[in-house]
């Protein structure tokens, strides 16, 4: 149905107009790497905290990689109507062309974005797409997350988070990597860890502003 990215978007441009940054930490980071950079850098964060930053990065005209699939067509109409360039494609499975594109966006001085396991998991595992991208860039890779003090948490793979209306959100940015460009395969097992446990640290910070850390696995109970 095409009235319903529109509407999708502009109900999520709603809610989260309402929500307030209370507390911010790495700021300076990203601030320091995209000037090093000239502006071009890949973010990422987890797909189960995708919903705040349609928001938080408007404005950064970022490019988004987004599934080929048909539940992604409609993700990228969103997004377009959110303010967010994308390609279409996987950043492991078919994606080799859509990721080229990106990688020439971000060369060109833009800013990527890669949800690290998106977009079906397995939940807090990260691929190696943005680790790629940011060794062929030559840009830094920013890991950044979001946790809100009251939220809607559904029983997807990744426990979907969506902050309720004027909840107070957390941001957190890692320090940024720099990924060398001719890191080998092993190496790059070890900045793809990294960014993983970086990505888990932020959200844990994030979430223990407002009280415990949130579930991220789905509870095969529900």
């Amino acid at each position: 149905m095409q009235i319903v990215p529109p509407l999708t978007a502009l109900l999520v441009k709603t809610l989260m107009a309402t929500c307030r940054v209370v507390k911010v930490k790495g700021e300076k980071g990203d601030r320091e790497a995209l000037t090093r950079s000239g502006g071009a850098a890949v973010y990422t964060t987890w797909h189960q905290r995708m919903p705040y930053f349609s928001h938080y990065f408007r404005g950064r005209k970022i490019t988004i990689l987004i599934s080929g699939s048909r539940d992604g067509e409609y993700a990228a109409r969103i997004a377009a109507r959110l303010g967010f360039n994308n390609v279409r494609g996987s950043s492991t499975r078919g994606g080799t062309k859509a990721l080229r594109e990106l990688i020439r966006t971000i060369k060109n001085g833009g800013k990527g974005g890669f949800f690290a396991d998106g977009p079906q998991g397995p939940a807090r595992i990260a691929k190696t797409g943005a680790v790629l991208a940011a060794r062929d860039a030559q840009v830094p890779l920013i890991p950044v997350v979001w946790g809100a003090d009251r939220g809607w948490l559904f029983n997807s793979w990744d426990r979907f988070l969506v902050p309720k209306p004027f909840a107070r959100i957390a941001v957190c940015f890692a320090e940024p990597l720099w990924i060398p460009r001719n890191v080998n395969i092993k190496d790059l097992e070890t900045y793809r860890q990294l960014i993983e446990d970086r990505l888990n640290d932020c959200a844990r910070w994030c979430d223990t502003q407002f009280g415990e850390e949130r579930p991220w696995r789905k509870d095969e109970k529900e």
